[in-house]
C-alpha cells in the first residue's frame, strides 16, 4: 500500500501527534481566522486613487448623458460619495485595480480630484461580468439596445447563454431574441445613435434587416458623423433608420444650429473662427493672416489631412 503523505487530509490515515501548543489552538483555527480577515478586508471600504481605477468588463453604455454626468459630479461635490463602487484588483498590475460597476462615479470623482471610495472583490472575468450585469439591471435603467449589445458582447466572448442569462437577469428565450438584434451592431455604430430609450425590440430589428444589404449599409455608415448635429438619442435612431429604408426623414432630425467657436493666440488675441453645420466647416479670419492663408491654403488643407488620416489608421 502506497504511503500516505504527511499533509494527507484522507479519514483513513492515522493522526499526527499533537502538541501542547497545538491543543491550546483548535485544529482549523489559523484558516478560519485567515478567511475571516479576508473578508473583512473585502467588507471595508477603501479609499482609492481614481488613477489607479482601470475599465474592464464589456461596454453596457452606449452614450453618455452630459446634464446627468453634471448632476451626479456636482452632488458629489456637494455631498460627497455616499454608495461606494466595486472594483478587483489587477494581477499584473499590483496596487491597480479594475472597475466592476459604479464607472461614472469614479470619472465623476476623478474630475473633482477626489478619492474613490471603493470595495474590493477577488473576481474572475465571468464573475466580474455578472456582477456588472446584475447591478446594471437592477438600476432598470438600461435600455433595449444597451442590453442587447452587452449580451452580444458576452456572447462574442465565449460566454455560455446561462451566463448571459444571469448577468442581464433574464430567461434563454430572451437572450436568443437580444442576440438577434445585438450581433447585427458593432458597438461604435451603435455609441453615435446612442441609447435610444424609445426604441424596443422590433425598430432595431427593422434596422437590422435593412442594413443586411452591405451597399445599403456603407451609405448610411457613411452619414453617420452627421448625427452630431441631431438632438436626441431616439431622434437619431429615427434618423438613421429613415437612411436605411427610404422612409420620410422625422422632422424632429433637423440639424441643430451649433455656436461658432473662437480661436484665440497669446493674450487672448482673436484668430479666427470656425463653424460647423450639417453643409460643412466654414473658418474665418481677416486681415494680413487671411490673406497668408489663402496663398498657402492648398498646403496646409493636404498637411491637415494626411495627419488626419494617419491618426485614423492609429485607431
Amino acid at each position: 500500500m502506497a504511503r500516505k503523505g504527511i499533509l494527507s487530509t484522507d479519514a483513513t490515515a492515522a493522526p499526527a501527534r499533537r502538541t501542547a501548543a497545538d491543543r491550546l489552538m483548535p485544529r482549523g483555527t489559523v484558516g478560519a481566522l485567515q478567511s475571516s480577515l479576508s473578508k473583512l478586508q473585502e467588507n471595508a471600504v477603501q479609499d482609492l486613487d481614481p488613477a489607479l481605477i482601470h475599465d474592464a468588463g464589456v461596454a453596457d453604455r452606449l452614450g453618455n448623458d452630459d446634464s446627468a454626468d453634471t448632476a451626479l459630479r456636482d452632488s458629489l461635490r456637494v455631498y460627497g460619495q455616499q454608495v461606494p463602487v466595486l472594483v478587483r484588483p489587477r494581477a499584473d498590475q499590483p496596487g491597480h485595480f479594475d472597475i466592476v460597476y459604479g464607472r461614472r462615479r469614479v470619472i465623476a470623482l476623478r474630475e473633482l480630484g477626489q478619492t474613490v471610495k471603493a470595495m474590493v472583490r477577488h473576481l474572475d472575468d465571468k464573475a466580474l461580468v455578472l456582477a456588472q450585469g446584475q447591478e446594471n439591471t437592477a438600476r432598470q435603467d438600461l435600455s433595449f439596445i444597451e442590453k442587447a449589445s452587452f449580451a452580444a458582447q458576452l456572447d462574442a466572448l465565449d460566454y455560455d447563454r446561462q451566463t448571459v442569462a444571469d448577468a442581464l437577469s433574464i430567461d434563454l428565450p430572451m437572450v436568443s431574441r437580444m442576440l438577434k438584434v445585438g450581433r447585427a451592431f458593432d458597438v461604435d455604430f451603435l455609441r453615435q445613435i446612442g441609447s435610444a430609450p424609445g426604441i424596443g425590440r422590433e425598430r432595431w430589428l427593422t434596422l437590422a434587416e435593412a442594413l443586411q444589404d452591405e451597399a445599403l449599409r456603407d451609405r448610411v455608415e457613411a452619414r453617420m458623423e452627421t448625427l452630431i448635429y441631431v438632438d436626441g438619442s431616439d431622434t437619431r435612431f429615427e434618423q438613421v433608420l429613415a437612411w436605411a429604408t427610404g422612409a420620410k426623414t422625422p422632422k424632429q432630425a433637423k440639424a441643430r444650429p451649433l455656436p461658432a467657436r473662437k480661436i484665440t493666440g497669446p493674450g487672448g488675441v482673436s484668430l479666427a473662427q470656425v463653424k460647423r453645420s450639417d453643409k460643412g466647416l466654414t473658418l474665418s479670419t481677416t486681415g494680413g493672416f487671411a490673406l497668408w492663408l489663402d496663398a498657402h491654403a492648398e498646403d496646409l488643407v493636404k498637411e491637415l489631412h494626411d495627419r488626419w488620416q494617419k491618426e485614423r489608421s492609429e485607431d
